[in-house]
């Protein structure tokens, strides 16, 4: 609702200004810091200032006088030296919460493509994996609740060194056949990502201690990329059967996919063949005939000797394939790829997979008119290089509509560390922080650290809950360990630097996500109380009339109350523009916290005057509705009791 009324403000004084002064100009429209001053500010006066030629404040009250009456809108005042501040008229907006009148949605009809998770199927999920997974899908969250057409894509790179080292491993130093891995596969006693997990680690130490042995990597990656003989489909075996693990991770954390694209098709439907003939066609990179660099194809510009795109015998880097890649999300490469499905979700929607087999499947994905790619920090680079690959094409729009959607790693704390086993040294101990690696085999895989979270909430939650079947606690505890993981992975902007906690992020109080869990469930509480007490949920509509809102909305107190409770979609809207998910986190914590001020400060089930209980339960229904709304967009559960 406020968000809808930031908007109509908006668009008055735009029209307003257009017609008074022949001036076309953005409105902005800010919060007040303090409340006294009313709920809106618009400081266009400054902005006209220079134009006119006139006192900031003179203009401000030319404007105030002459705009007219807007909808919503009880008074209009000139404040400092030429702010406009808007007061609400606090009835009809009560009124119109109350009929449940709807925000506009900011969404356009255009495809927006968000890529996502993207982990190298060659190994157990880490908790890095997750921060990258869980901002991309609160992201994906957020463009739909903002009315957003949104394609959800998991790149699957089974065609890259990490993968090759896997398979290097299972095939040098286990000796095993496709088969035998396999059979592996299908052991129901056997986690096979964990096996590779342990599996990759082990060939990179004997990369190090025998370093001619890193001839095996070439040739596993020359034997992949051509698709054929017993290392490629041990490699197909191993990358497959990786992504299912992964999937069904993810799956534990609400998180779900449109499509597959995999780097193998991109190869064998010569996706890359087809770019890097147009990138030589326009003269984007060239061949290098001299130097360190001899021999391979480079785009320049990007660094004193440019980019190698295609290493001198003849493989191509991933960041090449990634071109490729991205000319297709734009519909720009005149190629596609053939589906097939994957999967079926829970509602029946079907996760697709790219394959090289001509099928006929009916679907379409790509083409999009915007797209983000959620990619840690460490690859901006290699970004910018894709971004300038487009540039050089002469697709200087779709350059411009390409977001590296980038983020900081997550680490883990050094009590993290102990309450999972992972040994410290003394000096870790000290750090404020312990990276993870893969290649080391150091870090917690992301399944144990959900187990582990759920664990621990369980014993909280059964100690509250001792009579209730342990089934039925441990559900609730699954619901409230991904609560906290969500939320702890989401309330950090982006360009921070994460020290996982399992008590911080499990905590019951302070900005964490069983906080805001909990408070919607005392929510529902108070409501579910009120009917154990043989009384019925009143006909908010029938008994809050217009003239009853603004007499209870008369008190400041309930005001701003409902004010902050009805800043959802104006919380969302400023979190897309930032690209932060962080702040739709931030505002459950303000909206959790509101509602429990709200909560200890009302008598509410026990009111005696009838129209202010009447509207102290439609406040609480809708503080209800509204954490579980904001909750639903961070991904974060709201079980039915803590």
């Amino acid at each position: 609702m406020f968000h809808s009324i930031e908007k109509q403000v908006a668009r008055a004084f735009h029209a307003h200004l257009l017609a008074r002064y022949g001036v076309d100009l953005a409105v902005a429209v800010e919060q007040p810091r303090q409340s006294e001053f009313g709920e809106l500010a618009v400081p266009v006066a400054f902005q006209l200032a220079r134009q006119l030629r006139q006192a900031p404040k003179k203009i401000a009250a030319e404007i105030a006088d002459e705009i007219g009456a807007i909808p919503g809108v009880a008074a209009l005042e000139v404040a400092g030296n030429g702010y406009i501040n808007v007061r609400l008229d606090r009835g009809v907006y009560g009124a119109a919460m109350l009929r449940g009148d709807a925000d506009e949605p900011e969404g356009s009809g255009e495809k927006i493509i968000v890529e996502h998770t993207n982990i190298n199927p060659n190994k157990a999920a880490h908790i890095g994996h997750l921060r990258n997974a869980v901002l991309g899908d609160t992201f994906v969250r957020m463009l739909r609740a903002g009315g957003y057409r949104v394609e959800v894509q998991n790149y699957i790179d089974n065609t890259g060194v990490q993968v090759a080292d896997v398979v290097v491993g299972f095939y040098h130093l286990e000796h095993k056949t496709a088969a035998d891995v396999k059979a592996l596969i299908a052991d129901p006693a056997v986690r096979f990502d964990y096996v590779c997990w342990d599996l990759y680690a082990r060939i990179s130490q004997y990369y190090k201690d025998h370093p001619e042995s890193l001839n095996w990597r070439g040739e596993m990656l020359h034997a992949i990329e051509s698709g054929a003989g017993d290392a490629a489909e041990l490699a197909h075996v191993v990358a497959d059967a990786i992504v299912q693990c992964h999937l069904a991770t993810m799956l534990r954390l609400g998180i779900e996919y449109d499509v597959l694209p995999r780097e193998s098709e991109i190869l064998h439907l010569r996706f890359w063949a087809y770019a890097f003939e147009l990138l030589k066609e326009r003269k984007a990179i060239y061949f290098e005939t001299e130097g360190k660099l001899k021999g391979c194809w480079v785009m320049p510009g990007l660094s004193e000797e440019g980019k190698v795109i295609v290493r001198s015998d003849g493989t191509v880097v991933y960041t090449g394939k990634d071109i490729a890649y991205q000319l297709w999300k734009f519909g720009l490469l005149g190629k596609d790829f053939y589906y097939r499905p994957w999967m079926t979700y829970a509602d029946g929607r079907v996760l697709w997979a790219t394959t090289d087999e001509p099928v006929e499947s009916g679907q379409e994905f790509g083409r999009g008119w915007k797209v983000y790619n959620v990619i840690d920090t460490r690859q901006s680079y290699l970004q910018d290089v894709v971004v300038a690959g487009l540039r050089a094409l002469g697709y200087q729009e779709q350059a411009d509509r390409s977001t590296h959607f980038n983020y900081e790693m997550v680490a883990l704390s050094p009590r993290c560390c102990a309450e999972l086993g992972i040994p410290l040294s003394e000096e870790d101990r000290k750090r404020p922080y312990v990276e993870v690696s893969g290649r080391k085999g150091l870090g917690v895989k992301a399944d144990d650290l959900i187990d582990s979270l759920i664990a621990k909430a369980l014993e909280e939650v059964a100690s509250r809950n001792a009579d209730l079947p342990e089934e039925q606690n441990r559900r609730i505890a699954t619901q409230i360990a991904i609560g906290a993981l969500r939320y702890f992975l989401l309330k950090f902007t982006r360009n921070t630097v994460i020290a996982f906690d399992l008590q911080e992020a499990l905590a019951f109080v302070g900005e964490t996500g069983p906080y805001v869990q909990y408070t919607a469930v005392r929510a529902s509480k108070v409501l579910r109380k009120l009917e154990e007490r043989g009384e019925a949920m009143p006909d908010f509509a029938r008994e809050l009339s217009p003239e009853a809102m603004a007499r209870q909305l008369a008190s400041e107190d309930f005001w701003q109350i409902l004010l902050a409770a009805s800043k959802a979609d104006s919380a969302l809207a400023a979190a897309l523009a930032a690209g932060e998910p962080s702040h739709v986190a931030r505002y459950a914590f303000q909206l959790a916290q509101a509602f429990s001020n709200f909560y200890e400060k009302y008598p509410i089930i026990h009111e005696e005057n009838r129209e202010k209980k009447v509207f102290l339960l439609w406040m609480t229904d809708y503080f209800r509705r509204q954490l579980e709304r904001t909750a639903g967009i961070l991904g974060i559960p709201v079980p039915e009791y803590m």
